[in-house]
């Protein structure tokens, strides 16, 4: 895993939006535990893909393509519903994992999990795993 995935260190990236054109964020709600497990991003086609499918289907703003989540780890989500904001620029899906976690990190157990994994403390900016 990346230094990024397991640093301590509070290092956010405020210029991740600044050259993305097309795309809105959305956030993804495990249905069973309404836990926000992701925020990503979709454009007109992922968005359309996913719903065709009933799929987590997003768009990688990395590498520029649609992302079938899932698609290499196996860790693979059906979308149940979607919701737009008052603003209609952002999206929540609400997902039922058909297996296990959704991130690329892996706890000390080797088990996948979510995505918001690390607690900021107020006072320090310092990072506390809550799923080591």
């Amino acid at each position: 895993m990346g230094q990024l995935e397991e640093s301590t260190t509070l290092t956010l990236d405020f210029t991740k939006l600044e050259n993305m054109k097309g795309v809105i964020p959305v956030a993804v709600q495990n249905v069973d535990t309404k836990e926000v497990i992701l925020v990503a991003y979709t454009n007109e086609f992922a968005m359309k893909e996913s719903f065709a499918k009933r799929k987590l289907i997003l768009w990688s703003t990395s590498r520029n393509k649609l992302w079938f989540k899932g698609e290499t780890s196996g860790e693979t989500f059906d979308l149940l519903e979607a919701y737009v904001n008052c603003e209609q620029n952002s999206l929540v899906y609400v997902v039922r994992p058909c297996r296990g976690g959704i991130c690329h990190t892996k706890n000390r157990n080797g088990e996948p999990r979510n995505c918001y994994y690390r607690k900021i403390d107020f006072d320090t900016l310092a990072l506390t795993f809550v799923d080591p």
